[in-house]
């Protein structure tokens, strides 16, 4: 249900348009621009390591709005901030993942909503909920 001015969008249309961005490959362009920014990025002093703990991860979800939109885990963070034995169950893959350089695609997939602006449902904003249980990692 749409609640804007003006009719809904073309379900159709709007499918076929997402399609069209999210269903083709892409090929990233690994060119020489990358060796610049290596360059430039080798006298950057490295980041001291990070450990992340359990308080880490209920202070992150403290903070947290309660009944923000879930992503695909399907998780508000009310439910983290009451399921504290999961704490340290985070803080361990949040800490694997860091120690290894790698997110897994839980936390780098969201779901898009189409939002209408105020005058119309022609041109709607699209905005992106990541995972939530992805949130208390990039607060850290």
């Amino acid at each position: 249900m749409v609640s804007g001015t003006g009719p809904a969008p073309n379900q159709a249309d709007t499918v076929a348009f997402w399609r069209g961005l999210w269903s083709e490959p892409v090929n990233h362009s690994e060119g020489p621009w990358t060796e610049v920014v290596a360059s430039q990025c080798a006298s950057i002093t490295p980041m001291d390591l990070v450990t992340i703990t359990p308080d880490d991860v209920a202070e992150a979800v403290r903070r947290a709005p309660n009944w923000k939109s879930p992503g695909l885990d399907g998780l508000h963070h009310y439910w983290l901030k009451g399921f504290v034995v999961c704490h340290t169950v985070l803080a361990r893959q949040f800490q694997e993942a860091l120690n290894h350089k790698s997110l897994p695609s839980l936390f780098t997939t969201g779901i898009t909503h189409l939002v209408p602006k105020d005058q119309g449902t022609t041109d709607p904003n699209a905005n992106t909920a990541p995972s939530r249980v992805y949130r208390p990692y990039t607060r850290h």
